[in-house]
């Protein structure tokens, strides 16, 4: 039990190369409108919640590229530009190419420090150099075989206006030889191990920080795209004996074990059976649990209806509910029902090893996204990437058209950072609320989800309106369709910084000192009768019954007794 426990702490606890992420992929059979869809959380302690942009360019011949580790800045070498590279706004380029990926770490071994290329630098150049999903998985092939992959085991969702492609990758670790020509050490073992999946039409897939990718066609390039060694590497390796046909890249490269299946294998499971609602996925409640892993779930399935992105938002705005894992039901809830875990990850007593569940909604969010690829609109229209910072329960996604050539001042990069506080960054004003949440959560929780709600609701009902003119002005000008989506998204996104900033100092007033105040309206504040700035006597319902219930059976609670 102690090793299995020691499995999910490293799993759910991320350090700072790893980001423990979940990821959602919809075709475009499985989307209510044709669009093609990827969700992203990016979940990390350390992540600051900003929105990335890189402007296209032209580069000289002989241009070099500084190759940074995204997740914590440190230079890893240089490799040649190319050419022509793309604009990327966040992780959707103007192409309508989306990108995602969660960290699952794999054989410790076969890390190599000798590479260049990291995770996140295999996502953002891709963006910049890769128009399509396939043109995407041959770039990221490519980029790791000519400089190495200097990142662990990863999942990554990639998408396109027409195809869903799902790639795992991780490197081979290091096999120093001394090179006869130039006498200087290389490492043989340089590059990747891949495979990649194109995902049914009709189908959603997910991943969240585990390898899903079991066996998988040879002989289909049309749907399946892999490194030419990465069976004959994992039997050099000792890692698999069997017949081709049968090779797992999962069970090869990240052997699946209690603390994947209960700390990540149980994320996809609910979002699955939340998606399927005809039950075909109760089957594998064991499984999530990690009490059954005899049987593994499904690479991708068919929902029962349709989806659009607000229920793909809802898909990712999940903390087990409904299930034998329902953070709100436990004792750690509290007495306000709070689905979020402090913290390390799991908890001894008395010798006896103890989870805080992991779900998709977590309180270490730096940003997320739901992005949405429409390949009937022109590129400058059509991709749509709906973004968030903190907690996906708990903020709002506002549009950014993936054609955009600027960024709102409070998404800024720059604004702020998680070691310095700014009072006009998205990311710390969405923090304030979400924290005083925590607090009394049953209650407030009810305030934020309307306020999310009006929001979400307010812009999809604007994105039709806000298409037709974009589309009427690019048949004029496809620069004048470009600018008035610029400042659409950047208008809107401001408007939401100013829609928190009041929500904020509603939510402080309303529930300052844990009392409840009495409105007659929202956010017109009952008075006393007497004098307008004297409200009524608040509400105080007190603690429910169940915990009450609890205190009073602890041996400690003997002092309270009224006797």
């Amino acid at each position: 039990m102690k090793k299995l426990f020691f499995t999910l702490f490293l799993v759910g606890c991320t350090y700072l190369s790893s980001l423990a992420c979940t990821n959602i992929m919809v075709t475009r059979g499985a989307s209510k409108t044709g669009s093609t869809m990827v969700s992203y959380t990016a979940d990390s302690h350390q992540l600051y919640g900003a929105l990335y942009f890189q402007a296209a360019a032209t580069h000289a011949p002989g241009a070099m590229r500084l190759v940074r580790e995204w997740d914590t800045g440190k230079i890893l070498g240089e490799i040649p530009e190319v050419a022509q590279t793309y604009s990327v706004v966040g992780n959707m380029n103007e192409f309508q190419l989306l990108i995602g990926e969660s960290t699952w770490g794999g054989r410790k071994e076969l890390y190599d420090s000798t590479a260049i290329i990291d995770y996140g630098s295999l996502i953002y150049i891709t963006l910049q150099r890769a128009k399509t999903a396939r043109e995407a998985v041959e770039t990221m092939g490519k980029l790791v075989a000519d400089y190495g992959y200097y990142s662990s085991g990863e999942s990554i969702s990639i998408a396109d206006g027409n195809e869903v492609w799902y790639l795992e990758i991780i490197s081979k670790g290091i096999k120093m030889v001394k090179d006869k020509k130039t006498g200087k050490m290389v490492n043989v073992n340089k590059g990747a191990v891949w495979v990649a999946r194109r995902v049914p039409d009709g189908m959603i897939s997910a991943h969240a920080n585990h390898a899903r990718i079991t066996q998988f066609p040879l002989n289909d390039p049309e749907n399946c795209l892999y490194a030419p060694d990465v069976i004959s590497f994992a039997k050099d390796m000792g890692y698999y004996k069997g017949s081709d046909a049968d090779f797992s890249f999962s069970d090869a490269y990240n052997p699946l074990d209690f603390g994947a299946a209960r700390g990540c294998e149980a994320r996809v499971w609910s979002m699955f059976r939340r998606a399927c609602t005809d039950g075909s996925m109760d089957k594998y409640v064991n499984y999530a649990l990690g009490h059954d892993l005899s049987e593994r779930m499904p690479l991708w399935i068919k929902p029962t209806k349709k989806l659009d992105v607000a229920d793909v938002a809802d898909l990712v705005r999940d903390h087990y509910q409904g299930t034998p894992m329902d953070m709100t039901k436990d004792l750690g809830a509290g007495p306000y029902e709070l689905p979020y875990r402090w913290r390390p990850m799991g908890f001894e007593v008395d010798g006896v090893n103890y989870v805080n569940e992991r779900a998709i909604s977590t309180q270490q969010t730096g940003w997320w996204y739901v992005g949405e690829s429409r390949k009937w609109l022109p590129d400058a229209v059509g991709g749509v990437f709906w973004f968030g910072v903190d907690d996906t329960a708990t903020s709002p996604l506002t549009p950014y058209y993936s054609s955009s050539t600027r960024i709102a001042t409070s998404l800024q990069e720059g604004n702020g950072s998680m070691t310095k506080y700014s009072p006009t960054s998205m990311f710390w004003i969405q923090n304030r609320v979400t924290n005083f949440t925590y607090l009394r959560y049953k209650d407030m929780f009810k305030d934020v989800k309307r306020a999310m709600n009006r929001w979400e609701d307010g812009c999809y009902a604007a994105q039709k309106h806000i298409d037709e003119t974009a589309l009427a002005l690019y048949k004029e000008s496809p620069e004048k369709a470009v600018e008035y989506l610029t400042n659409y998204s950047v208008a809107t996104a401001q408007n939401l910084f100013q829609t928190w900033q009041d929500l904020d100092a509603y939510l402080l007033v309303k529930y300052i000192d844990g009392n409840i105040k009495k409105e007659n309206s929202e956010g017109v504040f009952t008075d006393n009768g007497n004098n307008y700035n004297i409200p009524a006597f608040p509400d105080q319902p007190g603690y429910p019954e169940s915990w009450k219930r609890m205190v009073a059976e602890d041996p400690d609670s003997e002092i309270l007794k009224v006797k």
